[in-house]
C-alpha cells in the first residue's frame, strides 16, 4: 500500500495577458526504514523494511505505524515528488 498526500495550489500569473494558471501537485511517498536497531550497543543495523505500509485507516494513530516493521512513519525515508501542471488557454488566431 502506498501512502500519498496531494496538495493542490492555484496561482494566477500576473505577468501574462492570457488566462493562465498553474497547479502544483506534490505526492509524498515513504520508502525504506532507516531506524538503527543497534544504536544501543554502538552499532548500525536496519531491519530491511523496503516501504512504509500503514497499519490503520487515514486519520487514526495506527496510520502512523508501519504494518511491516512496526516503526513510526518518521523512521522511513520521505520522498517528495513535485509536478507543476499549467493550464494555458490562448485566444484563437485570426490567420490560417
Amino acid at each position: 500500500m502506498r501512502k500519498r498526500q496531494v496538495v493542490l495550489r492555484r496561482s494566477e500569473e500576473p505577468s501574462r495577458e492570457t488566462a493562465a494558471s498553474s497547479f502544483t501537485v506534490r505526492s509524498i511517498r515513504y520508502g525504506e526504514c532507516q531506524k538503527n536497531h543497534a544504536a544501543g550497543v554502538g552499532g548500525y543495523a536496519v531491519d530491511g523494511c523496503r516501504e512504509f505500509m500503514a497499519s490503520g485507516d487515514e486519520g487514526t494513530t495506527a496510520a502512523l505505524t508501519c504494518a511491516a516493521c512496526g516503526c513510526h512513519r518518521n523512521f522511513h525515508r520521505r520522498q517528495v515528488g513535485t509536478e507543476i501542471v499549467r493550464d494555458c488557454s490562448s485566444s484563437p488566431s485570426n490567420g490560417t
